[in-house]
């Protein structure tokens, strides 16, 4: 299984809040919307930081996971029509994209 890790930050002058419904209810939905996603993609979370004392300030934003079975999975899913038409021209609506991290991993579950 092929995981991708996005650590995003929102766009200037968008606040924290207006990025996160942002991400939640219109880029998420967005995204589980296209046929691709229920053929290739695995698993998609969203995620976003919460006040934790005694933690530093977050780095990011949000975070995005998106699991593959397999690179072929990954290939097609970006490569679709749909995912280009439609889901692609969103991000730039709420991400920074010169500050995205991205870390491709082979997850092993441990407990």
């Amino acid at each position: 299984m092929i995981k991708l890790a996005f650590l995003v930050n929102r766009v200037p002058g968008m606040s924290a809040e207006d990025f996160q419904r942002h991400h939640r209810e219109v880029h998420a939905p967005l995204f589980t919307s296209i046929p691709e996603a229920d053929r290739y993609v695995r698993r998609y979370t969203v995620s976003h930081p919460v006040a934790a004392e005694n933690y530093p300030e977050p780095a990011h934003d949000g975070l995005t996971e998106i699991w593959f079975d397999t690179w072929a999975d990954h290939d097609a899913f970006f490569a679709s029509e749909n995912y280009l038409s439609k889901v692609r021209p969103d991000e730039p609506n709420f991400i920074d994209f010169s500050t995205v991290g991205v870390m491709v991993t082979h997850e092993t579950v441990v407990k």
